[in-house]
């Protein structure tokens, strides 16, 4: 039975990772490419009857013209949007895919290199995990990015409007003269103008694609601005002001709590760290946590502690600015 069930796992990771390898040379669509074409299509994803679109990452759906892997995707979490604020050129059919190759590759190597057939499982589920870990880290690194040359790009768009320009000119000075995330973006929004996109709905679908508190701001001022009147110019120099005194009054409890952080890092580290050099210099003296039912009790306990301990010490030094 035993033998069957390695054969079965076999089979369908080499046909995983064969899968995977074939999607990834096939090549993708350019995703910006479709949208532009739906919008001169009239198949925004803005249309009416689409609104609930515009949620979370765990709660948006997809277009329906989507794949039907991504369809069932989008019900758990929204792959399409975290690609998207990750800039990544690639499609959820795709990533998936590699995924399961990646997860199916793992779990074939330990039958064949003769391992415990525990190894395989957990082996593929950290490969598995591997890309939206990486993808995360991308995400949130150009997000912090964006959040960082917002000040510069509102105070552009301030003179611009001081100097006689319009809105719309103003984004795209911003997209010309601003490196990218934020140049891209504001690139996406003129872009969508000069497409019959009205400038409202351009704004707000940036802010979809960004979630970025003090673009909301920034996306709200705009819009009541255009409807009520009075003088952005100011307004965005205020925005751009109080972004900056948040920045700084981040980066005092950045520094306030970096002991606190080092301390966590090392507190965290230090098991798994001991664990591996006992296991280098004596491995038949910590397989006993996996052989003895006390030894296994003993190591659930300890992985549970040191997840409520990473819990305690995030909660700690995780100030909202």
């Amino acid at each position: 039975m035993l033998t069957l069930v390695v054969l079965i796992t076999v089979f369908v990771g080499v046909a995983t990772l064969v899968g995977a390898v074939a999607i990834l040379f096939r090549g993708d669509s350019n995703p910006d490419i479709e949208n532009r074409l739906e919008i001169l299509t009239g198949k925004s994803k803005n249309e009416p009857g689409k609104g609930e679109q515009q949620g979370g990452i765990l709660s948006r759906n997809v277009d329906a013209d989507s794949g039907a892997l991504e369809e069932y995707i989008a019900r758990y979490i929204n792959l399409r949007l975290l690609l998207d604020q990750a800039a990544m050129d690639t499609s959820v059919s795709n990533f998936i895919m590699l995924t399961a190759g990646l997860a199916g590759g793992a779990a074939v190597i330990p039958f064949l290199l003769g391992m415990p057939f525990y190894v395989g499982p957990v082996l593929a589920v950290i490969c598995a995990a591997i890309p939206f870990l990486y993808v995360w880290w991308v995400r949130n690194k150009r997000l912090n990015k964006f959040g960082q040359q917002l000040p510069d790009a509102l105070e552009l768009i301030a003179r611009a409007l001081r100097a006689g320009h319009s809105l719309g000119a103003g984004f795209h000075l911003v997209s010309e003269e601003m490196l990218d995330p934020i140049g891209g973006e504001f690139r996406k929004v003129f872009e969508s103008q000069n497409l019959g996109v009205p400038l409202e709905e351009a704004i707000l679908d940036m802010t979809d694609r960004v979630p970025n508190l003090d673009l909301k701001f920034f996306g709200t001022a705009v819009i009541l601005q255009r409807q009520t009147g009075g003088d952005l110019a100011e307004i965005l120099d205020k925005i751009g002001r109080l972004v900056r005194q948040r920045m700084e009054l981040f980066g005092q409890i950045q520094a306030l709590t970096g002991e606190g952080r080092i301390s966590g890092i090392v507190l965290l580290g230090m098991p798994p760290a001991l664990f591996a050099v006992m296991w280098y210099l004596n491995a038949n003296y910590v397989m006993t946590l996996f052989t003895d039912p006390l030894g296994q009790k003993m190591l659930a306990g300890a992985i549970v502690m040191q997840l409520i301990g990473a819990w305690v010490i995030q909660k700690i030094i995780d100030i909202k600015v």
